[in-house]
């Protein structure tokens, strides 16, 4: 979701191999509000980024208020499109593999644009860059209603973008300019992404038919809360310039590291799970039976109550010895409830809304969990910010083979199935990393001043 997390800090974690951190580091990335550590993605930036004057109350609170609800735009691109593919497919005889990329694409654009976010930041500022990243999401949005294919494969490229850098600075400006509220305005991030790809989930098939412009209407409308953020946000951005800062130190060893590769691995295998639900879910739920609006809702559900386990699991990560059971529990209970969605009756006590509210509970946790092993995994500030580019950006590459996997043995086999071999395989897969990722251990690398 974003290249930050709130976890505490992991005092009694051994380092697998020594590592020398500047002694500057303590003032660079990471800032303790309580216990809790918060990574920043501007880590080696010198001079430290100056936080934005807010000379008074009302400012800050606009300020806050604008944060939150550019988070809330970060997730309706995928979670609006799931609930009216069928009708997408059917309308423009879009193939299996065509719907498949089409989900499949801007996860891609996650794994692609991230990495570019702190450069982009540090020379146009993060403000401005934020606002243009909302101006890509608003174009994004509204092409996808137009009903052209070609069009809704571009739209959803640029809307990707736009989300994936949004993705990283957000964190970063929180850290900067809510240093002593952290903790309560990340939980209102976490809060206000889930409740975007939720009411997106839950309200776009409702949309469709009480405006009855059909499937591109439905889409076009999400970028209404997309308008309505850019006009709040520009005249806060545009005046700010840029702070003038340089990359000052640097880490070496982490792409040979095992460990560092585990824990990109947990990241990016959970992320496959979670976006082939995002993406997949309803279809799936369809296929079973269920009316589209109500399928809709399931996947609302789900996806709301991933905000809980989102802010325990951290607070219980550090207080085990290791992570490797968590990791273990968390990917089972992940994978058992995807096949529950498959093959379990759907009505009942234990019907499909039980069965959406465990899901959502395992997902929640293993993002946390993976994002809280970024900082556990680290012995130092710079390190966790250059561990969370790699998993988020070789992590987000490895989940856009979910979904698009999961849509092509629909097309293959004509039916979901098939794709309960995806399910296990990616398990077993997350709970190999896990078992490794877990270890009270750090990544063997050094951070060395850049010369």
């Amino acid at each position: 979701m974003n290249s930050a997390t709130l976890a505490r800090g992991n005092a009694g974690a051994s380092s697998s191999s020594s590592s020398s951190s500047p002694s500057s580091s303590s003032s660079a990335s990471a800032h303790r509000c309580g216990d809790e550590l918060l990574i920043d993605a501007e880590a080696d930036s010198l001079p430290a980024p100056r936080p934005t004057p807010a000379p008074n109350l009302a400012r800050r609170i606009l300020l806050g208020a604008s944060v939150v609800l550019i988070a809330f735009n970060l997730r309706p691109v995928f979670a609006s499109l799931s609930v009216v593919l069928p009708e997408i497919i059917k309308a423009t005889g879009l193939s299996a593999t065509a719907a498949s990329l089409l989900t499949t694409l801007p996860i891609v654009c996650l794994g692609v644009f991230a990495p570019l976010a702190p450069g982009l930041g540090r020379r146009f500022g993060t403000e401005r860059t934020l606002l243009g990243c909302m101006v890509l999401i608003l174009v994004g949005t509204v092409l996808r209603g137009t009903g052209n294919i070609p069009l809704l494969f571009l739209a959803s490229a640029i809307a990707g973008s736009g989300i994936a850098v949004s993705n990283v600075l957000l964190s970063g400006l929180v850290k900067r300019d809510f240093a002593s509220q952290a903790a309560l305005m990340m939980g209102l991030y976490t809060m206000a992404v889930c409740g975007g790809a939720a009411s997106a989930a839950g309200l776009t098939v409702p949309i469709e038919h009480a405006l009855g412009g059909g499937w591109t209407m439905a889409l076009a409308m999400w970028a209404l809360p997309a308008a309505l953020v850019t006009l709040i946000w520009a005249p806060q951005a545009l005046p700010l310039k840029p702070v003038a800062s340089e990359s000052g130190f640097t880490v070496r060893g982490l792409w040979s590291d095992r460990l560092a590769w585990q824990v990109t691995f947990f990241m990016g295998l959970q992320s496959a799970l979670a976006y082939i639900v995002m993406g997949w879910l309803a279809p799936i739920l369809r296929e079973r039976g269920l009316g589209s609006e109500t399928a809709g809702y399931v996947v609302s559900l789900s996806v709301m109550t991933q905000v809980v386990t989102c802010l325990v699991v951290p607070a219980l990560a550090v207080k085990l010895r290791n992570q490797r059971g968590l990791a273990v529990v968390l990917a089972l209970l992940t994978v058992g409830a995807m096949l529950a969605m498959l093959f379990a009756p759907l009505d009942g006590f234990f019907g499909v809304w039980a069965w959406a509210v465990l899901l959502g509970i395992a997902q929640g946790g293993t993002f946390a969990l993976a994002l809280t092993m970024i900082v556990l995994r680290s012995p130092d500030s710079h390190v966790a910010a250059h561990l969370s580019g790699m998993a988020q950006g070789v992590g987000y590459m490895v989940a856009a083979f979910g979904p698009l996997v999961a849509g092509l043995l629909h097309g293959w086999t004509g039916s979901f199935r098939a794709s309960s071999w995806l399910f296990i395989g990616l398990g077993v897969a997350l709970v190999i990393a896990g078992l490794g990722a877990g270890r009270t251990m750090h990544v063997g690398t050094t951070t060395v001043p850049r010369h």
